[in-house]
C-alpha cells in the first residue's frame, strides 16, 4: 500500500473538501452523479464546506503527497440543522475518500484521528445501503434516529471509554471536556471488555 499521512486541516483545504464532499454526496455508483457546481448550488450540501473554516469546524487530510481523503466536524443551529444533526454542540461528520483509495484503511484512520479530537461526540446521517454505514457501526456510532432510508448516529469520544464500542462509550459523560489535538498515526484500539 502507498504510504499516506494524516494533519489537522486549514483554510487552504477548502477547495477538496468540496471535492471530499462530492465523494459523500456520490457514494452510489448506481446514481447517475451529481457535478460539483450542482453539490455547491445545492444548500443541503454546500452548507457542510461554506466559509471553511469557521468558528468550532475541526478536520483531517489524508495525503499522499496529495489530498485523497478528508473527514470534518461542523456544528449546525438548531434552526439550519444537517442531515445527522442532534444538538447544537454535537457536530456533525463529513468523510470522502477518492475512489482509488477506498478499502486500504483510510476512511478508519480519519475518523480515528476525528476522536481524538476537540468533541465528546460526534454525530453523522447514513443511508442503510451505503458501504461506509458498516464502517460507522465497527468503530461505535450508534443509531439514534431512522429516517425512511437513513440514520443518525452518534458516537461518543470519551477518553473513559477503552474503545469507544457502544458497550464502552456508554460510560463517558459525553459532554464538556475539550481534549489536546489527536495523535495522527495511533492505532485503532480494539476493545479490552470483549
Amino acid at each position: 500500500m502507498t504510504p499516506f499521512r494524516l494533519r489537522p486541516a486549514e483554510p487552504g483545504d477548502a477547495d477538496f473538501l468540496v471535492d471530499a464532499l462530492c465523494q459523500a454526496v456520490n457514494w452510489s455508483p448506481a446514481w447517475k452523479p451529481q457535478s460539483r457546481e450542482k453539490v455547491l448550488r445545492n444548500p443541503d450540501f454546500n452548507k457542510y464546506v461554506a466559509d471553511w473554516p469557521r468558528p468550532g469546524d475541526w478536520g483531517v487530510v489524508a495525503e499522499a503527497p496529495r489530498p485523497f481523503g478528508a473527514a470534518w466536524l461542523r456544528l449546525f443551529p438548531v434552526d439550519a440543522p444537517g442531515y445527522g444533526f442532534v444538538a447544537p454542540d454535537v457536530p456533525e461528520l463529513t468523510i470522502g475518500v477518492l475512489p482509488g483509495w477506498r478499502g486500504r484503511g483510510v476512511g478508519t484512520r480519519l475518523l480515528t484521528a476525528l476522536f481524538d479530537g476537540p468533541y465528546d461526540r460526534i454525530s453523522l446521517s447514513v443511508e442503510r445501503a451505503n458501504p461506509a454505514r458498516d464502517l460507522y457501526v465497527r468503530l461505535g456510532f450508534t443509531v439514534v434516529d431512522s429516517g425512511r432510508d437513513a440514520d443518525t448516529m452518534v458516537r461518543s469520544t470519551s477518553s473513559t471509554a477503552c474503545c469507544n464500542c457502544p458497550r464502552c462509550s456508554s460510560s463517558g459523560d459525553g459532554y464538556g471536556r475539550v481534549r489536546d489535538r489527536p495523535a495522527f498515526d495511533r492505532p485503532v484500539r480494539a476493545c479490552r471488555r470483549s
